[in-house]
């Protein structure tokens, strides 16, 4: 009796499998996925170019992003490394999320993984998060406007309608160099990734 349920328990769990794969990774596998630089790097290659991708050419890039380097400036012992590491970690678990597929020595990306849009919120040591900056311009702009309600913030030099202005020209010019700063952060795009 013991062995049959735990024979059904396995082909339950089989099935809940292949659902999930079937639905592609969830948001955590993705994450997951992408919290190795080697990976981000491979995806971001990839992402640029229009056909597959010998691995060789792809670990040269990885390794020269990866070192800060030309490709031509890389030793074999450097290429090695990036290549014996993609090829037997990293694109076995890309291809196991259903990101790549590859075979022998070409990669290229599924629709799924060219689909993906991704970009990494990039916070460099003396600056603060975007969502912390738009809750400050918030408070900053609650309070011009409970000061202009009460009013004590001056008129006679800036109308309402000028302090108004401002503060939705403060939004705006955040929100366009918000966006130009996430294009630049997603995988694919620029010349290095992040």
């Amino acid at each position: 009796m013991a062995t049959i349920t735990e024979q059904v328990g396995e082909n339950d769990a089989g099935t809940a499998e292949s659902d999930r794969n079937a639905a592609g990774p969830t948001r955590g596998e993705i994450f997951d996925l992408l919290s190795n630089h080697r990976r981000r790097y491979a995806i971001h290659h990839l992402k640029q170019t229009d056909e597959p991708v010998e691995l060789g050419a792809l670990a040269e890039q990885v390794a020269a992003w990866e070192l800060e380097k030309e490709v031509q400036g890389l030793t074999s012992t450097e290429r090695k490394r990036v290549y014996t590491s993609l090829q037997q970690t990293h694109l076995l678990a890309l291809e196991r999320a259903g990101m790549v597929e590859f075979d022998a020595r070409a990669i290229e990306l599924t629709e799924e993984a060219e689909q993906l849009e991704v970009y990494l919120d990039i916070v460099p040591g003396d600056s603060i998060p975007w969502g912390v900056y738009y809750l400050g311009l918030s408070a900053v702009a609650a309070a011009v406007m409970v000061g202009l309600w009460l009013e004590v913030v001056p008129v006679e030099t800036v109308s309402t309608l000028g302090w108004a202005t401002a503060v939705v020209g403060l939004f705006a010019v955040s929100a366009v160099v918000h966006v130009l700063e996430n294009r630049q952060n997603r995988l694919g795009e620029g010349e290095r990734p992040q």
